[in-house]
C-alpha cells in the first residue's frame, strides 16, 4: 500500500479545517471591525475639526458683522489677527477665510500669505458661497490623504433676514491632515492581524493535538490492516475511549479475531486439501471459466508427464490432447469421461478423464474438476478377458466342429466300414481328451486366480527331483531330438510341491520337445546362485524362437508362436501360463530368452534352503 503523503492525510485536512473554521470569522469580524472603527475614527476626527472651526467661526461672524470706521483696523487685519490667535488642530494644515466676493482674507499658513486678497479658484467655495450650505471632501494630495471641508459664515444680519435666500458674507475653507486617522486605524489593524496570526497558530497547535489525538487511532488500524494483509493476526489495536473511533477499534479488534478464526479453518481446510490431493492415486487438474488450468497434484504431473509450472495457464484442451474431440472448453459438461490415449513407443498408457463442473452459489460456472485415471491395467484386462473368451470359444470350436463331423459320418454309416470306423473312433477320441485337457488347464487356472488351492511343500533334493523328470521324458523321446545335462553333483535344497513343480517342468520340456528340430538339442542347466541363495533352472531348446516383440507374451494364455504346429501336437496354449502361477506360488520368478531362429531359453529361479536344513535332511 503506498504510504500516505501529510498533505493528503486526514490530520491535515483537520488541521486546515480547524484554521479555516477559525480565519474565516475572524476576517469577518476584522472586517466588520475595521470598516466601523474606520467610520469612527473619521466621525471623530470630523466632530474635532468642526468644534475647532464653530470657535473660529463666531468670532468671524462678530468681524463681519463690526461697523468700519476710518482709521481703524479693516477686515483682513481682524480677520487675520483672530486666525493668529486660535489654536487649531496639528492635523488643519490650511485655513483660509473668504469673503463674498470669493478673496482671500486671511489663512493660517504662513506659505499662502501671498494669496491674501487673490480670488479664490476653488469650485466647493463658490459653491458654499452661492448655496449656504457646508461642504466636505476627501482628497488624495501629493500622495496623502486630505480632508476638505467649508463652512458659509453668516452675520447676524444674515440670519435676522426674512429673505432665506440670502448668502452668507464669506466662508472657512479648511484642509486636514487625514493620515493621523488612517495610521491609527493601521496600527489597530496591524494590533489586529498580529492577534489573528497568534491565534491561527495556537489553533494549529490544538488542531495538530486534536487531530492526532482523533488520527493516531485509525493511523494504527491502518498499520494493523497491513499487518492482516501479511496473515499476522496477533496483534491487536489499542481502544483509547468510548467514542466512536473507540467503537471503531473495538470492532477491528473483533474483525481481526473473526479473521484469525477464519483463516486457521481456511487453512486447515487447504491443508486437508493439500494432504487428499496429494495422496491422491488419481491425478486431479483445476482450470478456470476459460479451461486455462490453475491447479494440478503430483499424480497428475505423472500421468501427463508435465509440471505444473509448465502447463499453468494453458488451456486443459492442449494439455490433454482432446481438443479434436472438443471445440470449446464449455463441451466439457456435457462429456462425463473420455479415455485418452497417452502411449509411446516403449509404455503403453490410457488415461481415463472424468469432468465435473464448479459453480457459484448462483450456479454461474466458475471452472473444471477433471480427475485422472490411469487404466491402462484395466483396459489390458478386459483386453485380455475378451481375448480369452475368443480364445476359448475357438479351442473348444476346432475339436467340437472335428467330432461333429467324424460322428456325422458315423452316423451316415461310416461305423459299418471296419477300416474307416476304427480311424473315425480314433480321431474322436483324441479330440475328447484334447477338450478334457483344456477343461482342466482352464479350472486350474481359475483355481489359481481365486487363490482355491493349496501346496503341499516338502523338503526336496533338486538335483535328483530334476534328474528322474528328465529321464522320464528322455526314455520316450524321439530319436532325432538331443538331451544335455549340465547339473551339478552338489546336493541342492529346495521347499517344494513335488507334484507342481514336476508340471511345471513337464509344461516347459514338453514345449521344448515340441518346438525342437530335427536334431536338435536340449539343454538342461542348473546353477546355484549362493549370494541371492537361489536356484536358478534353464531349459533350452534349437527351436524357431521367439520375436523380440513378443517375448513379454509367451507367458500369457492361448499365446503360441506356431499356432498351427501347436494344434497339431495337442498343446491348449495354457502350459506357461500354469506355470508362471506355480512359479509365484513358490516365491519365484520365471521368464525367458530367445532370439528368432535360434531357440528359446525358459528361465525360473526357486529360493534355496539354508544348508543346515540341508545337512539335517
Amino acid at each position: 500500500m503506498k504510504k500516505v503523503g501529510f498533505f493528503q492525510s486526514i490530520r491535515f485536512k483537520l488541521i486546515l479545517t480547524i484554521i479555516l473554521l477559525l480565519l474565516f470569522p475572524i476576517q469577518v469580524i476584522g472586517a466588520y471591525f475595521s470598516q466601523q472603527l474606520e467610520s469612527e475614527l473619521f466621525s471623530e476626527f470630523q466632530q474635532s475639526v468642526e468644534k475647532n472651526i464653530q470657535y473660529l467661526d463666531y468670532q468671524l461672524e462678530q468681524a463681519f458683522a463690526k461697523e468700519r470706521k476710518e482709521g481703524g483696523p479693516t477686515l483682513q487685519e481682524d480677520v487675520q489677527s483672530i486666525l493668529a490667535d486660535t489654536n487649531f488642530l496639528e492635523e488643519i494644515t490650511d485655513l483660509q477665510v473668504i469673503n463674498n466676493n470669493s478673496r482671500i482674507i486671511g489663512t493660517n499658513n504662513p506659505y499662502e500669505t501671498n494669496n491674501i486678497g487673490k480670488k479664490s479658484t476653488e469650485t466647493r467655495v463658490k459653491r458654499t458661497l452661492l448655496t449656504g450650505t457646508k461642504d466636505q471632501t476627501i482628497v488624495l494630495d501629493e500622495g496623502e490623504r486630505m480632508l476638505i471641508m467649508t463652512f458659509p459664515i453668516y452675520t447676524q444680519n444674515d440670519t435676522n433676514t426674512t429673505d432665506q435666500d440670502v448668502p452668507p458674507s464669506g466662508a472657512i475653507y479648511v484642509k486636514a491632515q487625514l493620515e493621523g486617522v488612517y495610521g491609527q486605524l493601521q496600527n489597530i489593524n496591524k494590533i489586529f492581524t498580529n492577534g489573528t496570526i497568534l491565534g491561527i497558530s495556537i489553533s494549529a497547535l490544538l488542531g495538530i493535538v486534536i487531530a492526532r489525538t482523533i488520527t493516531k487511532p485509525i493511523t494504527e488500524m491502518g498499520r494493523h490492516a497491513k499487518v492482516m494483509g501479511t496473515g499476522d493476526f496477533s496483534q491487536k489495536v489499542n481502544v483509547y475511549g468510548r467514542d466512536e473511533i473507540g467503537q471503531l477499534a473495538s470492532s477491528f479488534n473483533e474483525l481481526n479475531d473473526k479473521l484469525k478464526l477464519s483463516q486457521a479453518t481456511t487453512e486447515g481446510e487447504r491443508r486437508k486439501l493439500s494432504s487428499v490431493l496429494a495422496n491422491m492415486t488419481e491425478g486431479v487438474i483445476a482450470t478456470d471459466h476459460r479451461g486455462c488450468i490453475i491447479l494440478m497434484n503430483e499424480p497428475a504431473s505423472r500421468l501427463i508427464g508435465k509440471s505444473f509450472e509448465s502447463v499453468q495457464g494453458q488451456s486443459m484442451l492442449d494439455v490433454l490432447h482432446i481438443h479434436d474431440r472438443l471445440e470449446d472448453i464449455s463441451e466439457i459438461q456435457d462429456t462425463g469421461s473420455i479415455i485418452i490415449d497417452f502411449s509411446e513407443d516403449s509404455q503403453h498408457l490410457l488415461l481415463k478423464a472424468s469432468f465435473s463442473m464448479v459453480q457459484y452459489e448462483n450456479e454461474e460456472m466458475n471452472g473444471f474438476i477433471t480427475v485422472l485415471s490411469d487404466v491402462t491395467e484395466q483396459e489390458k484386462i478386459e483386453r485380455e478377458r475378451r481375448e480369452f473368451v475368443a480364445n476359448v470359444s475357438h479351442e473348444l470350436r476346432t475339436p467340437l466342429t472335428t467330432m461333429r463331423s467324424y460322428l456325422e459320418a458315423l452316423t451316415d454309416g461310416a461305423w459299418e466300414d471296419k477300416d474307416i470306423a476304427p480311424r473315425f473312433l480314433d480321431v474322436t477320441q483324441n479330440e475328447t481328451e484334447r477338450m478334457i485337457r483344456l477343461v482342466n488347464d482352464l479350472l486350474q487356472l481359475s483355481k489359481m486366480d481365486n487363490k482355491d488351492y493349496q501346496l503341499y511343500r516338502e523338503q526336496v533334493e533338486f538335483r535328483r527331483f530334476f534328474h528322474h523328470v528328465i529321464d522320464r521324458f528322455e526314455f520316450n523321446k524321439e530319436d532325432h531330438i538331443q538331451f544335455q545335462r549340465s547339473i551339478p553333483e552338489d546336493d541342492m535344497f529346495v521347499h517344494i510341491d513335488k507334484d507342481k513343480m514336476t508340471q511345471v517342468l513337464d509344461n516347459i520340456i514338453s514345449n521344448a520337445i515340441k518346438y525342437s528340430p530335427e536334431g536338435g538339442t536340449i539343454t538342461f542347466q542348473a546353477i546355484r546362485q549362493e549370494k541371492q541363495q537361489k536356484l536358478l533352472i534353464k531349459i533350452s531348446d534349437q527351436g524357431m524362437g521367439v520375436p523380440k516383440e513378443n517375448m513379454e507374451k509367451i507367458f500369457e494364455r492361448f499365446y503360441r508362436v506356431d499356432k498351427a504346429r501347436s494344434r497339431k501336437l495337442g498343446g491348449t496354449g495354457l502350459g506357461l501360463a500354469i506355470s508362471r502361477e506355480m512359479i509365484e506360488a513358490h516365491e519365484g520368478n520365471i521368464w525367458a530368452e530367445s532370439k528368432e531362429g535360434t531357440g528359446t531359453t525358459i528361465l525360473f529361479t526357486l529360493p534355496l534352503m539354508k544348508e543346515k536344513r540341508g545337512d539335517d535332511s
